[in-house]
């Protein structure tokens, strides 16, 4: 039984760090492509947080306040 939580546990660890890496690499690869491509990222940006507006979601702004979302009906 010790044994098979002791390997549950590892199974998450290494889960954790292979979703950790894939992340980082999206994350870095979305900067690229905000890089080369500003504007079109900008407008993808741009559509993305009207659409989770519109579902009510918020948005964080650099400093980590939400963006203030009226509830449309």
């Amino acid at each position: 039984m010790k044994r098979e939580v002791e390997q549950r546990i590892e199974t998450a660890k290494a889960q954790a760090v292979r979703q950790r890496n894939y992340r980082r690499a999206r994350d870095r690869a979305l900067a690229r492509l905000g890089n080369d491509y500003p504007n079109v990222y900008r407008t993808y940006l741009e559509e993305e947080m009207e659409a989770d507006e519109d579902m009510g979601k918020k948005w964080l702004d650099i400093t980590g306040r939400t963006r203030v979302v009226n509830s449309r009906s």
